[in-house]
């Protein structure tokens, strides 16, 4: 999927200059013909998110100042997330973080959140960062490990394992079944992965791998 030529604004959200400047700096440098946009509040942030349409991406640092001369604070960089995915369902997100556990919060509102959502921890090289952004331009999910502890699948995402691995139905013919678009299905689809573990790799079928991780821990027969 080339989602290089698809993206016309990436908004990167941190308080701090040398942090921001070079996210700014490395993202840049994969992605030279999108209009790169900065916010150092949440305050300054929402307001910039007006223009954005959907197939774009938010970068944001986790704690965050919600007007200049506040104090950062994780809560409320928690609150600017749950706004962005409240009012904007499909905008790829990408959150910036060296300690991201206060996302646990928020899971209930990732579960249900239509487009990428990954997590970049910020004590990481910066490929891995642009990686995450790749992911998230494809609708991906990639949530921290305490987040996943304790495997808990949604009922209607159990359904989609038996009919997509035991009926081999096709993501247009699930969709009928569960009466539900297509766009939802695959949603469903990254987050079965995340919670499974189950992340893009050379040379790998995405699809293959979540059948033999959902069959090897006992989710399907």
């Amino acid at each position: 999927m080339n989602t290089i030529n698809k993206i016309t604004k990436i908004l990167v959200i941190d308080d701090h200059d040398a942090v921001i400047n070079g996210t700014i700096d490395a993202i840049f440098s994969k992605y030279s013909s999108a209009d790169i946009i900065k916010a150092k509040t949440t305050q300054e942030a929402l307001e910039k998110l007006n223009s954005f349409p959907d197939r774009d991406v938010v970068i944001s640092d986790l704690s965050l100042p919600e007007k200049l001369g506040n104090k950062p604070q994780p809560e409320t960089g928690i609150k600017l997330l749950r706004t962005i995915m409240e009012k904007y369902p499909s905008l790829n997100l990408v959150v910036q973080s060296a300690d991201a556990r206060a996302l646990i919060r928020l899971r209930p509102q990732i579960n249900e959140h239509e487009g990428g959502f990954t997590v970049a921890d910020k004590s990481e090289p910066i490929d891995q960062m642009l990686t995450k952004v790749e992911w998230s331009l494809q609708g991906i999910n990639f949530t921290p490990k305490e987040m996943r502890t304790g495997l808990e699948l949604k009922e209607e995402w159990h359904n989609l394992l038996e009919l997509a691995f035991n009926q081999s139905l096709t993501d247009k013919e699930i969709a009928k079944k569960m009466s539900i678009a297509e766009r939802t299905v695959r949603n469903y689809w990254t987050k079965i992965q995340d919670a499974l573990e189950v992340y893009p790799e050379d040379d790998k079928n995405l699809r293959l791998q979540t059948e033999k991780q959902a069959r090897e821990i006992g989710l399907i027969d």
